[in-house]
Parts: structure tokens; sequence; C-alpha cells
């Protein structure tokens, strides 16, 4: 899906293609709709590819969340009940706490980064075929 505001997908002379402006910030394409019909969107929902979209997304959001909240319970859990192990230390003044929770804002990131490239290499194909099919707009 596109993060694009409804503004740049409506789309202004100054977006068309061919003008050096269209390009700014890696946008080179223009994303005016085809048609001044809106989508019908309850056929693009029951429609297979949209059900395979929805089913790929769940396979990675639902690991990913559970395996996040699992590990973030888990770290609040073990400061709150074990804070001897919480406190021994590893190297110097660091302690197994801090490395764990800054293993809080790594994970984060990596999840983040994780999901970025699998939305960008496996999802958004399928939604832009999804809305070409529904004639959201032109490529």
């Amino acid at each position: 899906m596109s993060n694009a505001p409804q503004s740049a997908l409506r789309g202004s002379p100054r977006d068309q293609p061919g003008n050096p402006a269209a390009a700014f910030g890696g946008i080179n394409k223009s994303a005016v709709r085809a048609t001044n019909e809106r989508p019908d969107f309850t056929a693009i929902q029951q429609s297979a590819e949209f059900r395979a979209l929805r089913r790929q997304l769940k396979w990675f959001v639902f690991p990913a969340t559970a395996f996040f909240l699992i590990w973030y319970i888990g770290y609040v859990a073990v400061a709150a009940y074990a804070q001897e192990f919480m406190a021994q230390p590893l190297i110097g003044e660091i302690n197994v706490g801090l490395v764990m929770g800054v293993g809080q804002f790594v994970t984060t990131v990596g999840l983040t980064t994780l999901y970025t490239r699998f939305a960008r290499r496996r999802i958004d194909p399928q939604v832009d075929r999804i809305r070409e099919d529904a004639g959201e707009y032109d490529r």
C-alpha cells in the first residue's frame, strides 16, 4: 500500500511526467486516477488476489508481533521479579538489565527493517497489481 498522501494521489499539473518536479522524493510516475469512478472496494476485498495478499501479510505480522510481545513482556517480568539476575555485571558497569534494555531498541529497529523490506518486496507489488486491476491509477 502506498504511504503517499491523498493530495499526491490526486496529482497536479506540476506532477505530470516530464516535469523535473515530478521526480521529487523519488516519485517519478503519475498517480492520477484512470477514471472518475470509485473502485468497487467490496469486489476488491472479496477477490482471490486481495485474500492472498492479506494471508501473506498475516504470515509476517502475527509471528513478528507475538515474538516482540513475548520478548517485551519477558523483559519487564524479569526486570520486576529477577532483580539480582538483571544486576549481574557483564563488562565493567554494564549489566544484564542494560544489555536487555538496549536489546529492546535493537529488536524494534530490526523488526521495522524486516517489515519494510518484506513490504517493499512482497506486499507493494501485489498492491500495485490490485490497484491497476481496479483502475485506481495509471502507470
